[in-house]
């Protein structure tokens, strides 16, 4: 079972709240605990409630989001969202999540929620080793437009196809616009490693495997030199 992270939307704008509120429900684990036009409603949510996520516009009335993002506690994490690029500085010196600018698509979401979750992890490994298992599971990719669900079991390997990369699942292939070292950076690094700059596998899948390439049915992907020793000290300890 997947933990439940409570979230908060802060935001003076109707429709920018109703565009977060979508999103997220897209999310199982993520709850909406409330959704207020302004920092003085927002206070009074947590104060009352167990908050984990604020998704926090910076550009409001009365109390901005960068003022009551100050006066909270540390351990709520927050994700700036607004419409002014010039505020991002600001908003990664209080230690943001992320900072979105709007119009917030899905796909950008997802970057800023599994960024959180990467983080809210590595503080809790052995607080909430659960979690951490089923955060593993997966990640979104874009591909003819729409974002798929890719498992990381399915996963056979990874190929860079410059810009774009191919992913070789057991029953078919997608390519999606990303490049093999940000997909690299989502994976889990004891299930995959990179054995080429345009090749990343997964280790459950290799048949067999020699100084020069990895064998997956009948797939010859190369070990280049550059990962030769750390990817022969991996499978070798295994």
């Amino acid at each position: 079972m997947s933990k439940i992270i409570n979230c908060l939307i802060v935001d003076d704008e109707p429709i920018a709240r109703e565009i977060l509120e979508n999103h997220l429900k897209k999310i199982s684990t993520f709850n909406i605990v409330a959704s207020c036009k302004n920092a003085l409603s927002a206070f009074q949510i947590i104060n009352n409630q167990q908050v984990d996520l604020i998704f926090l516009d910076i550009n409001m009335p009365d109390i901005s989001g960068l003022s009551f993002a100050k006066s909270i506690n540390k351990n709520i994490k927050i994700i700036f969202t607004t419409a002014y690029r010039e505020y991002a500085v600001d908003g990664f010196d209080l230690q943001a999540v992320d900072y979105l600018l709007k119009p917030i698509s899905f796909e950008r979401l997802l970057q800023a929620v599994n960024k959180f979750l990467d983080e809210n992890i590595a503080v809790q490994t052995n607080e909430n080793e659960e979690f951490k298992s089923d955060k593993t599971e997966f990640i979104f990719v874009r591909s003819d437009r729409k974002m798929i669900k890719i498992n990381f079991p399915d996963i056979k390997y990874i190929e860079s196809l410059s810009d774009y990369i191919k992913i070789y699942l057991n029953e078919k292939s997608i390519i999606t616009r990303e490049t093999i070292t940000s997909i690299e950076a989502k994976l889990p690094q004891d299930e995959f490693i990179r054995t080429h700059r345009s090749f990343i596998v997964s280790i459950s899948k290799i048949d067999s495997f020699t100084n020069e390439y990895i064998e997956i049915g009948k797939n010859e992907i190369p070990i280049s030199r550059t990962y030769k020793a750390e990817v022969l000290n991996k499978l070798e300890s295994k």
